[in-house]
């Protein structure tokens, strides 16, 4: 065997592995605000366990994996090193998404996280500059305060409203006014994220991105938008991407989630501004060379993919449904906030934790094969706020979305039974 071979087969064989298991017990309520990254897919279904098991793992629409018209491109892909410019598929890639989203250029990027980041450097490049985010933002909770901690730039907040917007009234308050005064550090960006991941996939109203871009041209502030699930919201409103981004100035957008690819973001916005993007990127150890591999799996994302995020809004809305509907009354909706691919829920039981309900979902015995015919492992994280997150993608089709639906009523009938008999 060729090491070409050799390799091309250990690459694929990487990617087609599940996620290492964890048999730790998901955490409690107040771990759940923040750490639901933390809890793992659970490899023991429990004492007594059955022999058929489905898994329907609504953890995130991280767990996708490429299909195979995928890993036919990225074996296919033509590359070269993109650190000096030359993967043409990354250029094409590049090009592709800027023209989709209405910018002058794009540039490809390991992960969300370090989009973001590079857009806070780029736009905030001076050492105590200030970024203005909501409290419940995903770059505010979830990336390790990196602008603080790698970019040297302060962040205030915002408070997040349940829709995932924030008062523009308490938005301006927050806008430094006393520069060069030496007290202060000098606000130069508003951070918005677009669909609003902790508010359960919430679609930000075209109107307000209008009025916050308003407000931040009047005191010369630039905007970016955390757009990693941004093609759902322009799917759920029915608008290209480029009439949700009009409104910001630059933009990060995550291939990696409902959109299928293993791994990547695309990072666009003026053309002066990723060429300065590209030396944060490089000193951020994100310079990647025959990158092309990674791009075509993109491509096929952008091209492709986009159109059946519909299907996961409406699996999500149909589980959402179950839930208002079961008997007993488990349950809490707000239906109408349910606009695309992640839904919030609350349970109304308060001798029934989030974290008790995901354990149960998560855990098969023979009692449940007996009387669902098999058994159903669903994943899911508690969240805060005593809820639920599940979170709809391309490996959960409708009927792996009935089989949740099964295993929720099966679980809402045996706490039922145990609480009748306590």
């Amino acid at each position: 065997m060729s090491l070409k071979t050799f390799s091309s087969r250990l690459f694929f064989n990487v990617l087609n592995r599940g996620v290492v298991a964890s048999n730790k017990p998901l955490g409690a309520r107040d771990a759940a605000a923040r750490g639901y990254y933390n809890s793992g897919k659970l490899s023991d279904t429990g004492p007594g366990r059955a022999t058929r098991v489905q898994v329907v793992d609504l953890r995130s629409d991280t767990v996708t994996k490429p299909g195979a018209a995928m890993r036919q491109a990225m074996a296919e892909a033509e590359v070269g090193d993109d650190v000096m410019g030359e993967d043409p598929t990354v250029n094409e890639l590049q090009k592709i998404a800027a023209g989709m989203f209405g910018m002058e250029a794009a540039l490809f990027v390991p992960s969300g996280t370090m989009s973001n980041l590079i857009a806070v450097m780029v736009h905030c490049w001076e050492r105590g500059d200030e970024v203005i985010v909501g409290d419940l933002s995903h770059l505010h909770v979830y990336e390790q305060g990196g602008s603080a901690q790698l970019a040297g730039v302060h962040a205030t907040t915002v408070t997040t409203l349940p829709d995932g917007t924030f008062d523009l009234e308490q938005l301006e308050s927050k806008i430094r006014h006393g520069y060069p005064d030496p007290h202060y550090p000098r606000s130069r960006l508003v951070c918005v994220e677009n669909t609003h991941n902790v508010q359960g996939g919430r679609v930000m109203p075209l109107h307000f991105l209008q009025q916050v871009r308003a407000m931040a041209d009047k005191h010369g502030l630039s905007v970016h938008m955390d757009g990693a699930r941004v093609m759902n919201a322009a799917v759920a409103l029915g608008v290209s991407p480029s009439t949700i981004l009009q409104h910001t100035h630059t933009v990060s957008v995550c291939l990696s989630k409902g959109l299928g690819a293993p791994v990547g973001t695309v990072l666009a916005g003026p053309q002066d501004f990723i060429s300065r993007a590209v030396r944060c990127r490089k000193a951020l150890g994100g310079g990647m060379r025959q990158a092309g591999i990674l791009a075509a799996a993109g491509k096929l994302s952008l091209l492709e993919m986009v159109g059946r995020l519909e299907e996961d809004h409406r699996n999500a809305k149909t589980f959402a449904q179950a839930l208002v509907d079961c008997d007993p009354p488990l349950f809490a909706v707000d239906m109408a906030a349910v606009e695309t691919n992640i839904l919030r829920f609350r349970l109304q039981e308060p001798t029934l934790s989030p974290s008790e309900f995901c354990a149960r979902m998560a855990q098969v015995e023979e009692e449940e094969e007996t009387a669902l015919g098999q058994g159903i492992q669903v994943l899911m994280y508690p969240h805060f706020g005593n809820s639920v997150r599940a979170v709809w993608h391309l490996g959960v089709s409708s009927k792996d979305t009935q089989l949740a639906i099964q295993k929720m009523k099966f679980v809402a009938s045996q706490f039922l039974k145990e609480k009748l008999r306590a």
